[in-house]
Protein backbone atom coordinates (compact mmCIF):
# COMPACT_ATOMS: atom_id res chain seq x y z
CA UNK A 1 0.00 0.00 0.00
CA UNK A 2 1.29 3.46 -0.94
CA UNK A 3 1.99 5.65 2.09
CA UNK A 4 1.67 9.43 2.16
CA UNK A 5 3.10 11.92 4.62
CA UNK A 6 0.98 15.03 5.12
CA UNK A 7 2.42 15.97 8.50
CA UNK A 8 2.33 19.74 9.01
CA UNK A 9 0.02 20.32 6.05
CA UNK A 10 -3.54 21.68 6.16
CA UNK A 11 -6.30 20.18 4.02
CA UNK A 12 -9.85 21.45 3.47
CA UNK A 13 -12.52 18.97 2.33
CA UNK A 14 -15.88 20.52 1.49
CA UNK A 15 -18.83 18.28 2.24
CA UNK A 16 -16.48 16.23 4.36
CA UNK A 17 -18.89 14.90 6.98
CA UNK A 18 -20.35 11.93 5.08
CA UNK A 19 -20.03 9.75 2.00
CA UNK A 20 -17.03 10.27 -0.25
CA UNK A 21 -16.07 13.45 1.61
CA UNK A 22 -15.83 11.64 4.93
CA UNK A 23 -13.65 8.97 3.36
CA UNK A 24 -11.38 11.58 1.79
CA UNK A 25 -11.07 13.58 5.01
CA UNK A 26 -10.32 10.44 7.01
CA UNK A 27 -7.56 9.42 4.60
CA UNK A 28 -5.85 12.82 4.83
CA UNK A 29 -6.11 12.76 8.62
CA UNK A 30 -4.59 9.28 8.74
CA UNK A 31 -1.74 10.57 6.55
CA UNK A 32 -0.94 13.20 9.20
CA UNK A 33 -2.71 16.27 7.84
CA UNK A 34 -4.58 18.84 9.85
CA UNK A 35 -8.01 18.45 8.29
CA UNK A 36 -10.82 20.99 8.11
CA UNK A 37 -14.24 19.86 6.90
CA UNK A 38 -17.34 21.90 6.20
CA UNK A 39 -21.01 21.23 5.57
CA UNK A 40 -24.28 23.11 5.87
CA UNK A 41 -25.40 21.19 8.95
CA UNK A 42 -23.70 19.81 12.03
CA UNK A 43 -22.42 16.24 11.52
CA UNK A 44 -24.27 13.34 13.11
CA UNK A 45 -21.10 11.81 14.49
CA UNK A 46 -17.41 12.45 14.95
CA UNK A 47 -15.60 13.94 11.96
CA UNK A 48 -11.91 13.39 11.14
CA UNK A 49 -10.82 16.95 11.80
CA UNK A 50 -12.05 20.42 12.59
CA UNK A 51 -15.64 21.16 11.55
CA UNK A 52 -16.68 24.60 10.29
CA UNK A 53 -20.35 25.05 9.35
CA UNK A 54 -20.63 26.62 5.89
CA UNK A 55 -22.87 26.59 2.84
CA UNK A 56 -20.32 26.75 0.04
CA UNK A 57 -22.89 28.35 -2.27
CA UNK A 58 -22.93 31.46 -0.09
CA UNK A 59 -20.07 33.96 -0.46
CA UNK A 60 -20.30 35.12 3.17
CA UNK A 61 -20.01 31.54 4.44
CA UNK A 62 -17.04 30.85 2.19
CA UNK A 63 -15.29 34.03 3.35
CA UNK A 64 -15.84 32.98 6.97
CA UNK A 65 -14.58 29.45 6.26
CA UNK A 66 -11.33 30.50 4.60
CA UNK A 67 -10.75 33.27 7.13
CA UNK A 68 -11.11 30.70 9.94
CA UNK A 69 -8.51 28.46 8.31
CA UNK A 70 -6.12 31.37 7.85
CA UNK A 71 -6.57 32.53 11.45
CA UNK A 72 -6.27 29.08 13.07
CA UNK A 73 -3.70 27.43 10.82
CA UNK A 74 -2.03 30.18 8.79
CA UNK A 75 -1.89 28.06 5.65
CA UNK A 76 -3.80 25.82 3.27
CA UNK A 77 -1.99 23.14 1.30
CA UNK A 78 -4.80 21.14 -0.32
CA UNK A 79 -8.39 21.98 -1.18
CA UNK A 80 -10.71 19.12 -2.11
CA UNK A 81 -13.93 20.43 -3.64
CA UNK A 82 -16.15 17.47 -2.79
CA UNK A 83 -19.49 19.08 -1.84
CA UNK A 84 -22.06 18.29 -4.51
CA UNK A 85 -24.87 16.03 -5.59
CA UNK A 86 -28.37 16.17 -6.98
CA UNK A 87 -31.78 14.64 -6.41
CA UNK A 88 -33.44 12.78 -9.26
CA UNK A 89 -34.96 15.69 -11.17
CA UNK A 90 -36.13 15.24 -14.79
CA UNK A 91 -36.07 18.58 -16.60
CA UNK A 92 -39.72 18.46 -17.71
CA UNK A 93 -42.06 19.46 -14.90
CA UNK A 94 -39.47 20.40 -12.30
CA UNK A 95 -38.66 23.80 -10.85
CA UNK A 96 -36.09 25.94 -12.70
CA UNK A 97 -34.89 27.06 -9.27
CA UNK A 98 -34.05 23.45 -8.36
CA UNK A 99 -31.82 23.11 -11.41
CA UNK A 100 -30.20 26.46 -10.68
CA UNK A 101 -29.38 25.35 -7.13
CA UNK A 102 -27.89 22.08 -8.44
CA UNK A 103 -25.60 24.05 -10.75
CA UNK A 104 -24.70 26.45 -7.94
CA UNK A 105 -23.66 23.58 -5.68
CA UNK A 106 -21.75 21.52 -8.23
CA UNK A 107 -20.07 24.24 -10.30
CA UNK A 108 -20.34 27.74 -8.88
CA UNK A 109 -19.55 26.72 -5.30
CA UNK A 110 -16.23 25.04 -6.22
CA UNK A 111 -15.35 28.15 -8.22
CA UNK A 112 -16.17 30.37 -5.27
CA UNK A 113 -14.24 28.31 -2.70
CA UNK A 114 -11.23 27.89 -4.96
CA UNK A 115 -11.13 31.60 -5.80
CA UNK A 116 -11.28 32.57 -2.14
CA UNK A 117 -8.61 30.01 -1.19
CA UNK A 118 -6.21 31.01 -3.96
CA UNK A 119 -3.95 33.28 -1.90
CA UNK A 120 -3.37 30.62 0.76
CA UNK A 121 -2.85 27.89 -1.83
CA UNK A 122 -0.39 30.02 -3.79
CA UNK A 123 1.61 30.80 -0.66
CA UNK A 124 1.89 27.07 0.09
CA UNK A 125 2.44 25.96 -3.53
CA UNK A 126 -0.66 23.90 -2.94
CA UNK A 127 -3.13 21.81 -4.88
CA UNK A 128 -6.82 21.77 -5.71
CA UNK A 129 -8.68 18.52 -6.33
CA UNK A 130 -12.12 18.73 -7.91
CA UNK A 131 -14.40 15.74 -7.35
CA UNK A 132 -16.02 15.21 -10.73
CA UNK A 133 -18.34 12.56 -12.09
CA UNK A 134 -18.74 10.38 -15.15
CA UNK A 135 -22.11 12.17 -15.45
CA UNK A 136 -20.11 15.08 -16.83
CA UNK A 137 -18.94 13.09 -19.85
CA UNK A 138 -21.88 10.85 -20.75
CA UNK A 139 -25.66 11.34 -20.79
CA UNK A 140 -27.14 11.76 -17.33
CA UNK A 141 -30.93 11.35 -17.74
CA UNK A 142 -32.82 12.49 -14.68
CA UNK A 143 -29.91 14.59 -13.45
CA UNK A 144 -29.21 16.76 -16.48
CA UNK A 145 -28.29 19.89 -14.53
CA UNK A 146 -25.90 17.85 -12.40
CA UNK A 147 -24.24 16.35 -15.47
CA UNK A 148 -23.91 19.75 -17.11
CA UNK A 149 -22.40 21.21 -13.93
CA UNK A 150 -19.88 18.37 -13.64
CA UNK A 151 -18.90 18.85 -17.27
CA UNK A 152 -18.29 22.51 -16.48
CA UNK A 153 -16.30 21.58 -13.38
CA UNK A 154 -13.83 19.55 -15.43
CA UNK A 155 -13.28 22.49 -17.78
CA UNK A 156 -13.01 24.91 -14.85
CA UNK A 157 -10.23 22.77 -13.39
CA UNK A 158 -8.35 22.73 -16.69
CA UNK A 159 -8.67 26.52 -17.01
CA UNK A 160 -7.47 27.17 -13.45
CA UNK A 161 -4.58 24.74 -13.90
CA UNK A 162 -3.34 26.85 -16.81
CA UNK A 163 -4.15 30.17 -15.15
CA UNK A 164 -2.47 29.41 -11.82
CA UNK A 165 0.50 27.34 -13.00
CA UNK A 166 3.11 26.62 -11.90
CA UNK A 167 2.44 27.64 -8.30
CA UNK A 168 -0.96 25.96 -7.77
CA UNK A 169 -1.88 22.63 -9.34
CA UNK A 170 -5.52 21.86 -10.17
CA UNK A 171 -6.80 18.40 -11.12
CA UNK A 172 -10.07 16.48 -11.28
CA UNK A 173 -10.93 13.04 -9.94
CA UNK A 174 -13.71 11.71 -12.18
CA UNK A 175 -15.73 9.29 -10.06
CA UNK A 176 -17.95 6.56 -11.47
CA UNK A 177 -20.75 4.73 -9.68
CA UNK A 178 -19.82 4.93 -6.00
CA UNK A 179 -20.85 3.02 -2.90
CA UNK A 180 -22.36 5.81 -0.79
CA UNK A 181 -25.71 6.33 0.88
CA UNK A 182 -26.56 9.07 -1.61
CA UNK A 183 -25.69 6.87 -4.58
CA UNK A 184 -27.78 3.94 -3.41
CA UNK A 185 -30.98 5.72 -4.40
CA UNK A 186 -29.77 6.30 -7.96
CA UNK A 187 -28.44 2.88 -8.96
CA UNK A 188 -30.32 -0.25 -9.93
CA UNK A 189 -29.78 -3.50 -8.03
CA UNK A 190 -27.39 -4.92 -10.64
CA UNK A 191 -25.27 -1.79 -11.11
CA UNK A 192 -21.93 -3.48 -10.19
CA UNK A 193 -22.43 -5.91 -13.08
CA UNK A 194 -22.17 -3.01 -15.52
CA UNK A 195 -18.70 -2.02 -14.25
CA UNK A 196 -15.69 -3.90 -15.68
CA UNK A 197 -14.03 -3.92 -12.23
CA UNK A 198 -17.08 -5.74 -10.86
CA UNK A 199 -17.87 -3.36 -8.01
CA UNK A 200 -18.75 0.23 -7.17
CA UNK A 201 -16.02 2.70 -6.28
CA UNK A 202 -15.43 2.98 -2.53
CA UNK A 203 -14.62 6.18 -0.62
CA UNK A 204 -11.14 4.69 -0.08
CA UNK A 205 -10.63 4.40 -3.86
CA UNK A 206 -11.45 8.06 -4.34
CA UNK A 207 -9.40 9.10 -1.31
CA UNK A 208 -6.32 7.33 -2.68
CA UNK A 209 -6.53 9.40 -5.85
CA UNK A 210 -6.90 12.60 -3.83
CA UNK A 211 -3.89 11.78 -1.66
CA UNK A 212 -1.73 11.29 -4.74
CA UNK A 213 -2.90 14.45 -6.49
CA UNK A 214 -2.55 16.52 -3.32
CA UNK A 215 1.16 15.83 -3.00
CA UNK A 216 3.75 18.10 -4.65
CA UNK A 217 4.34 16.96 -8.22
CA UNK A 218 4.21 17.68 -11.92
CA UNK A 219 0.64 16.65 -12.75
CA UNK A 220 -1.82 19.51 -13.27
CA UNK A 221 -4.83 20.06 -15.52
CA UNK A 222 -5.42 16.30 -15.54
CA UNK A 223 -8.47 14.10 -15.11
CA UNK A 224 -7.94 10.91 -13.12
CA UNK A 225 -10.67 8.38 -13.88
CA UNK A 226 -11.78 6.42 -10.82
CA UNK A 227 -14.59 4.47 -12.43
CA UNK A 228 -13.46 0.84 -12.48
CA UNK A 229 -13.07 0.77 -16.25
CA UNK A 230 -16.22 2.73 -17.02
CA UNK A 231 -19.57 1.17 -17.82
CA UNK A 232 -20.02 -1.81 -20.10
CA UNK A 233 -22.12 -0.72 -23.11
CA UNK A 234 -25.60 -2.20 -23.34
CA UNK A 235 -24.98 -3.66 -26.81
CA UNK A 236 -22.56 -6.17 -25.26
CA UNK A 237 -25.53 -7.96 -23.69
CA UNK A 238 -27.66 -8.06 -26.85
CA UNK A 239 -27.93 -11.30 -28.78
CA UNK A 240 -27.17 -11.17 -32.47
CA UNK A 241 -29.95 -12.15 -34.82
Amino acid sequence: MVSHDYAGRVVLVTGGTKGLGLGIATAFRDAGARVVVCARTEPDGVVPGEFVPADVREAADVDRLISAIEARHGRLDVLVNNAGGSPYAPVAGTSPRLHARVIELNLLAPLLVTQRAHALLEAAAGAVVMIGSVSGSRPSPGTSAYGAAKAGLRHLAACLAAEWAPRVRVNTVVVGLAATEAGAGHYAQGAPATIPAGRLASPADVAAACLWLGEPGYVTGAELLVHGGGETPAWRTLKSG
